[in-house]
């Protein structure tokens, strides 16, 4: 039996994971979380990226008693980064991509290089939260910081630094920066040069499957590391996800990482750039094994966890089972949202948000917590209908089956809706998807699992799934009418 450890950070949350793989079946045990969140700076949103780091010690340690581990690894979100200067820990404290900051440098950016240069130079749908534009705020507002630093390193390349003190990029992670050439797997200097962000950062790039180095001694002291390799797995977390999605092989499935983001998407031989697919802001990211992940990032369940936190400071209801428990008692498709509206994607006042919005389209206005989870919920589950439309549309395939990985997996509300919304068999599970996928790209690494089709065989028998069949109903034909007229800014 061979042991590793996760670590896997979210934007809510991070986790230490222990996985233990024999005899073909992978078994998990959380060891370790703590919480995870923007805090205010001066009125910017940080990363406290050093106490992330302590509580990930905390983890490893944890993780270790009693156990030899074989290999370690390190799975974040995307597009934060860090800047770094010799072998100092950090700069300054990382910017969150909630933060405002890149409002303006979005629009520079097109005024500078036009939208389709940008996506022909990427394969990466603009948005406003990607790396990029972060970089150009910080070239356009802190030319010393980034001139005084020899290296950036998004979130999850970081912490393996911080673990081995090898500086990599790692390519599932960095690929979804829009600094990185998803065609030719390079950078995309011609694009950075011509925005004027220096190039001297560029970390090397690493395929994910690869062994690092040896934990350094300290740390292998303090946790009872002894021996572990560090390795670059899949580091971007929806990668991890993907990587051990149970799907069997064909090209009649698409994927759904569901947690505070939704990423919509189906696995590709090679990226898919043309211009319809940069008008439907569909992206092109590495994923393991040489395969592309084709893919929508969209609101998720950000949303409801926001809600649910303007429910806790008030002393109200914050378990998210009772607040679907409620959910499934409110009336259904009373009243809708556009999860998509540019209102929703700012922190703070949710409640009101939701509310508005129903008032402002002439809505009933949902007035209960399971009212207002419910608009929610089904509203998401009709975003899902519409992208998935647009995705058969774009990679001309019929989509049957519908694989819902991650935590929003646990919402059987949300999971027939979708169903129901979609018209397509939802399949449920795993829940801990990311960190399978990170131990197994680690057990890859380490000369343990083959490739690929190893990988998802061990997470198919290693696990058990819910399957949702759609239910017609006249109200949900209706419903998506209703919702392809609303409004989004």
């Amino acid at each position: 039996m061979s042991h590793y450890l996760a670590i896997d950070l979210g934007a809510e949350s991070g986790r230490v994971i222990r996985g233990s793989l024999s005899r073909g079946k992978l078994a998990m045990k959380e060891v370790h979380r703590f919480p995870n969140g923007a805090i205010v700076a001066n009125g910017t949103l940080r990363w406290d990226i050093i106490r992330i780091f302590r509580e990930i010690r905390i983890g490893l340690a944890k993780g270790a008693k009693g156990y030899k581990i074989k290999g370690v690894a390190c799975d974040s979100w995307g597009v934060d980064y860090v800047l770094m200067k010799g072998n100092g820990p950090l700069l300054s404290l990382p910017y969150t991509y909630r933060d405002e900051r890149t409002a303006k440098s979005f629009k520079l950016a097109h005024k500078k290089v036009s939208s389709q240069a940008i996506f022909s130079a990427t394969g990466i749908g603009s948005m406003s939260i990607n790396t990029l534009y972060q970089l150009l705020d910080d070239v356009e507002n802190r030319p010393e910081l980034l001139q005084f630093a020899d290296k950036f390193l998004l979130i999850g390349d970081y912490i393996t630094w911080l673990l081995s003190g090898q500086a990599r990029a790692e390519e599932t992670l960095i690929s979804g920066s829009q600094c990185w050439d998803t065609k030719k797997g390079t950078w995309a200097l011609p694009l950075l040069k011509k925005l004027k962000i220096p190039t001297h950062l560029l970390p090397k790039p690493i395929a994910p499957g690869t062994p690092v180095g040896k934990i350094l001694p300290y740390l292998a002291q303090e946790a009872g590391l002894k021996n572990t390799t560090v390795v670059a797995t899949c580091a971007h977390d929806t990668a991890s996800a993907v990587a051990a999605v149970p799907a069997l092989p064909g090209k009649d499935w698409a994927y759904l990482s569901s947690g505070t983001w939704s990423l919509l998407g189906v696995e590709l031989d090679q990226p898919l750039i043309n211009p319809s697919v940069q008008k439907a802001n569909f992206t092109n990211e590495v994923g393991f094994g040489g395969t592309t992940r084709f893919l929508k990032c969209l609101v998720g369940l950000w949303i409801l966890q926001e809600c649910r936190r303007e429910w806790a400071a008030r002393g109200e209801v914050s378990d998210y089972t009772k607040i679907t428990q409620l959910a499934q008692a409110a009336p259904a498709l009373r009243s809708l949202i556009r999860p998509d509206d540019a209102r929703f994607a700012k922190m703070g006042d949710m409640v009101n948000k939701v509310q508005s919005y129903c008032r402002e389209t002439k809505q009933p206005v949902p007035r209960t917590h399971g009212e207002i989870a419910r608009c929610i919920i089904e509203s998401l589950a009709l975003l899902y209908r519409v992208e998935i439309d647009g995705l058969e549309k774009l990679t001309h395939r019929q989509i049957r089956t519908l694989h819902v990985v991650g935590g929003g997996c646990r919402n059987a509300l949300l999971n027939q809706a979708t169903a129901n919304a979609t018209g397509r068999t939802v399949v449920a599970g795993p829940v801990e998807a990311t960190a399978a996928g990170n131990i197994l790209v680690q057990a890859y690494a380490l000369k343990e699992v083959k490739g690929l089709a190893q990988i998802r065989q061990i997470v198919r028998d290693s696990n058990t799934f819910e399957n949702y069949a759609p239910e017609p109903h006249a109200q949900w034909a209706k419903a998506l009418l209703v919702f392809s007229k609303l409004p989004r800014n």
